[in-house]
């Protein structure tokens, strides 16, 4: 599915694990010359004026910071403030989609990082404080020791199809009109094909068969991984979980592509582009001989 690249992918930046433990070297990058601090506003990036991301110097930090890695030569890093965790807003999506893919996927690993940290300043074995480590991609508890390391989620997300139809759900919180692929997390106990499969049962009341990966997404809100799929349903006929969806609709390919393609009279709304739901909807009607 590289034609269609979700959103939050394609980063060129070179991480440099082998470098997180050498608490010397990575001091002596941030004080260097080169390198460049990740500048926000709260959580949100900030853009220049040609619509990239912007970037400081190290020494105008207020806060430790995290090494993100280099990009070509030039080391990057981002600030680690202190935060408020809260639910995000809408308004975040309309930045994001002036952004370059690249930017995109940097801001996002970043934002991740800094939730994460503010996530986890006690020790979730013992209780004690902890203390950043391994140039930010870790914490270590001062009072037994224990080690913490940033984790992701695991959420499928899934198009059932039935008879040349794919299966879209609304959420309350959507914006008018927009539609998505169905999603959830993953269980303890449970593989990517068995959480696709119960997903869809669960919210839509639908059995599905032929489960198969599309592709993958981070997706920094705050840190999951979202898995793609696709899969076959034995029937069209719903039984919705309202608690989860506020309606569902099945769409032909014709639909997905007028919605998608933003005409007039298109079903729905679909969602952003830097969103794996979009890639996916791109995906299964190139399968289907379609362009948006």
């Amino acid at each position: 599915m590289n034609q269609h690249r979700p959103g939050f992918t394609g980063s060129f930046l070179d991480r440099a694990d082998q470098l997180r433990l050498d608490a010397a070297r990575i001091a002596e990058l941030a004080s260097s010359l080169q390198a460049r601090l990740l500048t926000f506003s709260g959580l949100d990036p900030l853009l220049d004026e040609a619509g990239r991301l912007r970037w400081t110097s190290t020494a105008e930090a207020d806060s430790e910071i995290i090494f993100l890695g280099f990009e070509g030569e030039v080391p990057l890093f981002a600030p680690l403030p202190r935060i408020e965790i809260g639910q995000r807003a809408w308004a975040i999506f309309q930045t994001l989609g002036l952004m370059s893919p690249s930017d995109a996927a940097i801001w996002g690993t970043a934002r991740s990082l800094i939730e994460w940290h503010n996530r986890h300043g006690f020790c979730g074995q013992c209780g004690s404080p902890t203390a950043v480590f391994r140039a930010g991609w870790g914490r270590k508890c001062g009072g037994c020791g224990a080690e913490h390391f940033p984790r992701v989620d695991p959420v499928v997300i899934m198009l059932a199809e039935h008879d040349g139809r794919i299966l879209l759900g609304r959420q309350p919180q959507y914006p008018a009109g927009r539609y998505s692929a169905l999603a959830g997390f993953v269980e303890p106990g449970e593989s990517i094909e068995e959480a696709v499969a119960r997903e869809l049962y669960e919210e839509a009341g639908i059995a599905v068969t032929n489960i198969r990966y599309a592709a993958s997404q981070p997706w920094p809100f705050p840190g999951s991984l979202m898995i793609g799929c696709l899969a076959d349903a034995a029937s069209d006929i719903l039984n919705l979980d309202t608690n989860e969806l506020e309606s569902a609709m099945w769409v032909d390919a014709d639909g997905v592509r007028s919605a998608l393609a933003g005409e007039e009279g298109a079903p729905f709304a679909p969602p952003p582009p830097f969103a794996i739901a979009h890639s996916l909807l791109l995906h299964w009607l190139a399968a289907k001989g379609f362009a948006p």
